[in-house]
């Protein structure tokens, strides 16, 4: 009969060997999560007699990208098949492990489990658990592990904090710093601590369940620059609002309505030089042609604009624009990436402001930058400018230039020249 070598750190053996029913694993970037994961998947589905097991992250691309390899390579002398199309393991045993996304919960109905990890539960509806995979164990009473990395006091926090409680017998929590792992050296931590917002280094690394505060973006570390950096290229964001009837709207004066905002940053070696953040409520045509206009003057590598249907239809305007002007220009998609807007202007911003790696040009847009910038996330208050400065994060480009006229070469080609 085939032998599994079960390798695991100490501390993923502690969870590996606990004998609760149901585990909840709260835990840092490269703690291991994945690979204990993989090795419970393997050992319950050749435990189980009669259930199939089940690998649920937020969607099923994740799902195939985080455990399908890793799974092949600790399972390869007890897995009798794999299909690639399908992402279904089947054992020695005749038990098959599903890997699934719970963005489609529909695809999890209508089987009865033998054990199931369900990774990331943050990013995961809790509707999931309590509706469909609960259920499922019910049959043979099987188990359940939740892992993930905190994304503040949500309801992964809330069932950690149950499982801790020791209110049920049949719960468990534990709770791992990146530093937990023996095998990812202190000093590459400490390395990523240096560049990274203090909160997202607790978040990501120490797995805090601290919730972002009204305190992300400190006064102390703004800083006015007038002077433009030498080196660098430009880069240009749009966070596009709803497109106005300008005749219509002309005696609004709701100050609530949101504004297009068009960021201007010149990327170089130590940040960002924030050079213009033009804003306001325009209808599409306008909108356009301030883009166009930033464009004329700055001539960016590429113009990173929301992909949907405000995209959509604002191409065909700039489209027309270029041909007019005779000047084109590259537009990327920037996304939200299935995040809130406040944990994704957080990632974007909130490090290079607090090691002071963005400055900002002298502009009369600097105060309302500021009002929005200090009093983040407020709901009485306006996020454009900001949020159109973090899909910088998205369109930026780090140039490395090679001197080569310094290198001797052979020519190998005469014809094509290299």
């Amino acid at each position: 009969m085939a032998e599994l070598d079960v390798r695991l750190h100490n501390k993923q053996l502690e969870v590996f060997n606990d004998k609760h029913r149901f585990k909840v694993v709260a835990a840092g970037r490269r703690f291991g999560k994945s690979r204990l994961a993989a090795w419970l998947l393997l050992i319950e589905g050749l435990k189980s007699t009669s259930k199939d097991i089940f690998y649920v992250a937020p969607t099923y691309q994740q799902a195939k990208d985080i455990m399908w390899g890793v799974l092949k390579e600790l399972g390869q002398e007890v897995i009798s098949s794999a299909h690639e199309n399908t992402s279904v393991l089947t054992l020695i045993n005749g038990r098959k492990i599903y890997l699934k996304g719970a963005d489609r919960p529909d695809t999890l109905r209508g089987v009865g489990l033998g054990y199931c990890v369900i990774d990331e539960y943050a990013d995961i509806k809790p509707n999931v658990w309590e509706q469909i995979l609960r259920p499922a164990l019910a049959d043979v009473q099987g188990g359940a592990m939740f892992i993930g990395t905190p994304k503040g006091r949500n309801h992964f926090y809330e069932l950690f904090k149950y499982a801790e409680s020791g209110k049920d017998e049949e719960w468990a929590a534990w709770h791992f710093s990146s530093y937990d792992n023996p095998l990812i050296p202190a000093k590459e931590i400490e390395a990523a601590k240096a560049s990274m917002s203090s909160f997202a280094f607790r978040q990501e690394f120490l797995a805090s369940f601290e919730a972002a505060s009204r305190d992300i973006f400190k006064e102390e570390w703004i800083h006015i620059d007038e002077d433009e950096p030498e080196d660098g290229r430009y880069f240009i964001a749009v966070d596009l609002a709803g497109f106005i009837n300008v005749s219509r709207e002309a005696g609004n004066k709701n100050k609530k309505l949101d504004e297009t905002a068009i960021a201007v940053v010149k990327v170089h070696e130590d940040g960002w030089w924030v050079a213009d953040i033009k804003h306001g409520r325009w209808d599409i045509q306008e909108t356009c042609k301030q883009i166009m206009n930033a464009v004329i003057n700055y001539e960016p590598i590429a113009v990173g604009i929301e992909k949907g249907a405000l995209k959509n239809a604002a191409l065909p305007y700039l489209m027309d624009l270029m041909r007019r002007h005779n000047h084109y220009f590259r537009i990327d998609d920037v996304t939200h990436g299935n995040q809130k807007k406040t944990d994704r202007i957080v990632w974007s911003l909130q490090g290079r402001f607090e090691h002071g790696k963005v400055k900002l040009n002298y502009g009369d847009w600097n105060n309302e930058f500021l009002d929005q910038l200090v009093n983040f996330p407020n709901p009485q208050l306006h996020d454009d400018l900001i949020d159109a400065l973090s899909y910088i994060d998205q369109v930026q480009v780090v140039e490395y230039a090679m001197d080569y006229e310094e290198e001797e070469y052979e020519v190998l080609d005469v014809i094509s020249g290299y």
